[in-house]
């Protein structure tokens, strides 16, 4: 292969295509003990319950019917009018229809059910795992697995309490290739890692702008769905799925999407405490519409002996990382999700869920990784042997990289406002960094993004406490890593 810089080959997509072708008080109902005990062994089927079926939940369904000896016994979701598929796949693949219920507080009690697999909007996602665990279920949960950092850290403790398994949903994990791949860099094969990348450009329109408040389907009980969110009027034309681009209830495209990337990034640092500094410059561009969150960010966490930068595009990117143009491929807009790790021999490149290519230096290719694996699998596999360390993806990891998306947002929230018509040098004398910005304001522009006549978020730098996860002499920040929460849903600050 023809020689080629690094940096060369980071800016050039046809290597790219190349690289990767073909590759608070617990709630009055929760138990003070586990309800069940059982060990589950191979020749006992487990009875699941899923919880959100609107979506990632439909996954969730067809990873455990009639599948590793697991039936599913109770669909439950706050909206009776989504549950059809589920149902009829749940019958298709079991020849009997699963129970419905609509109050997942009944679901957590049930002494018919081992296991529930939580699929719900991301404000729910710690509590339902909190009790169903206090309720001595095993728990597998999607990410991000908490909507604030405090969440996190107390699934994790309910989990160690009562000795439950509890799995993320950050599947990569589990693909035989990701961890081949991941293996590789922990094995010193491209020298020490000083930087890792993660990129989550993925086209996100606009959610439009309603009038007032909206109408909620006479099919949702509402109290339900918002349950620790704060119960106000629905000012957002859908109530599903846009919830991610609201700050009570999601927690952008960073804790969306970006959480796969972001789990990766620091799965590769092998890095398993909180940072001690982040810092987010960015904004939501392009459209006013009833979306909060930042729609593009650049994020740069510091770990001292080594950097995570991440970044956000929720507009069309037509080359899969920041610089040179690309050839455009067909109609459709190039967007990537991704990671890049930089080594001192070589870098690492993985642009799937589930394998990459590792380069030297001069662009050789020193190994290709590829292979699938089942995370719905492993987690049964933990919960028959009750080994938390056959866990691909335990708690504890989904709640650092949780964590690691929480603070870019709360950093991106504190920050004050400054025009994009000054020199950006909101990362000072860091060049990946202050590269990425440039970057991010020129793929503004080519998006016909006045960037003229708008105003990003500079986001404030925190200095974090890695121990006590905990920001460093900043009340105002540390507000931020809870919430409060409504009468009857509130997720305890002490387990």
């Amino acid at each position: 292969m023809h020689p080629l810089s690094r940096r060369d080959f980071m800016y050039d997509s046809a290597w790219l295509a190349a690289a990767t072708a073909g590759l608070a008080s617990t709630s009055s109902f929760a138990a003070d003990e586990p309800q069940s005990t059982r060990k589950g062994p191979a020749s006992e089927k487990l009875r699941v319950a899923v919880v959100g079926v609107k979506g990632r939940g439909m996954s969730h369904v067809g990873g455990f019917a009639n599948r590793h000896n697991c039936v599913i016994t109770t669909i439950c979701d706050a909206d009776s009018a989504v549950i059809g598929g589920a149902m009829k796949e749940v019958e298709n693949k079991q020849g009997k229809a699963p129970k419905f219920e609509q109050d997942i507080r009944k679901v957590v009690e049930s002494k018919d059910v081992d296991i529930i697999s939580i699929a719900t909007p991301n404000h729910w996602h710690a509590l339902a795992a909190i009790w169903a665990m206090q309720n001595g279920k095993d728990v597998y949960v999607e990410k991000p697995v908490s909507h604030n950092v405090s969440e996190g850290r107390r699934i994790v403790e309910t989990a160690r309490k009562y000795g439950r398994i509890c799995q993320t949903g950050t599947q990569s994990r589990s693909e035989k290739g990701m961890r081949d791949a991941i293996a590789y860099l922990h094995e010193g094969k491209l020298g020490k890692i000083k930087l890792a990348r993660g990129l989550c450009y993925k086209l996100r329109p606009s959610i439009g702008k309603v009038k007032g408040p909206q109408a909620t389907p006479a099919t949702v009980d509402y109290n339900l769905w918002c349950g620790p969110a704060p119960m106000k009027p629905l000012m957002r034309a859908r109530l599903h799925y846009d919830w991610h681009w609201v700050w009570a209830t999601g927690n952008g495209d960073l804790g969306n999407q970006g959480i796969h990337e972001m789990d990766k990034a620091r799965w590769g640092l092998k890095k398993t405490e909180l940072p001690t500094s982040v810092k987010s410059v960015g904004g939501r561009f392009g459209y006013i519409d009833d979306g909060e969150t930042a729609n593009t960010q650049v994020i740069l966490f510091n770990y001292g002996d080594c950097e995570l930068l991440f970044e956000v595009r929720g507009w069309p990117s037509d080359s899969p990382f920041p610089g040179k143009e690309s050839p455009k491929r067909g109609p459709k807009p190039n967007n990537f999700v991704g990671n890049v790790w930089y080594g001192s021999e070589g870098f690492l490149v993985c642009a799937s869920y589930s394998g990459g290519v590792a380069y030297s230096n001069d662009g050789e290719i020193l190994k290709k990784f590829s292979g699938s694996g089942d995370h719905f699998g492993n987690f049964v596999e933990a919960v028959r042997s009750r080994k938390v360390e056959a866990l691909n993806a335990d708690i504890q990891e989904g709640h650092l990289s949780s964590a690691l998306c929480h603070l870019g947002n709360i950093s991106h929230r504190l920050g004050t406002s400054e025009s994009m018509t000054k020199k950006p040098q909101a990362f000072g004398e860091n060049k990946e960094a202050g590269k990425a910005m440039t970057d991010m304001i020129n793929h503004l522009k080519e998006n016909k993004v006045k960037v003229e006549e708008i105003v990003y978020s500079n986001g404030r730098e925190l200095s974090v406490d890695p121990k006590t996860e905990t920001f460093v002499g900043d009340k105002e920040a540390d507000a931020m890593l809870t919430r409060e929460y409504r009468k009857g849903f509130e997720v305890p600050g002490k387990v």
